[in-house]
């Protein structure tokens, strides 16, 4: 999958905005295309590209699977400009996902993800998630905790053995003394 993480689209605004820290009143975002930096209000309306999906018959499909297939499609270059006919956009929207909900996503949804994708290729944020290092990156982790716990409880063994008290005498640890009544 494509990692989309710290990309954002600000409504009203145009392009793609990098999160880059967290100010007082909001987020500090850098444009990806001219690399300035602005602070955005906490009342914006902020949308992570994480977390968009689109609308197919079975279930909605995320934004960075839909940009990994045309990705691969085009073998990591441009797909087709967002400013195409309606007709062209909408066939080669279908190319990429077929199944998608013919009644619910318009062409002006087809053409916003075309811009973002070709947004995102040509400055070189289109980045492939790597989960096969991350996930023998967590194996390892893992194996080296169980591993851990294992010699801990061969070296922590319970002593089972009681003190023994004098008969009649009641033992009172625990018990505070508050003196004569």
């Amino acid at each position: 999958m494509i990692d989309l993480s710290g990309i954002i689209s600000i409504s009203g605004q145009p392009g793609l905005y990098k999160v880059v820290a967290q100010s007082k009143n909001g987020i500090i975002v850098e444009n990806l295309n001219d690399k300035k930096r602005t602070s955005i209000s906490s009342t914006a309306k902020v949308s992570s590209l994480e977390d968009i999906s689109m609308f197919t018959t079975s279930d909605d499909k995320p934004v960075s699977e839909i940009m990994q297939s045309i990705f691969d499609k085009e073998k990591g270059g441009a797909c087709i400009d967002s400013k195409s006919d309606d007709k062209a956009v909408a066939a080669y929207f279908e190319a990429v996902l077929p199944e998608y909900d013919k009644e619910r996503v318009y062409t002006s949804n087809m053409r916003k993800l075309f811009n973002w994708y070709n947004g995102l290729q040509s400055t070189g944020n289109l980045k492939v998630k790597e989960a096969d290092k991350k996930d023998d990156a967590t194996d390892k982790i893992v194996k080296a905790v169980t591993e851990k716990k294992a010699t801990v409880k061969k070296t922590a063994t319970k002593d089972t053995t009681k003190t023994k008290t004098s008969t009649g005498v009641k033992k009172t640890t625990g018990v505070r003394k508050t003196g004569v009544a």
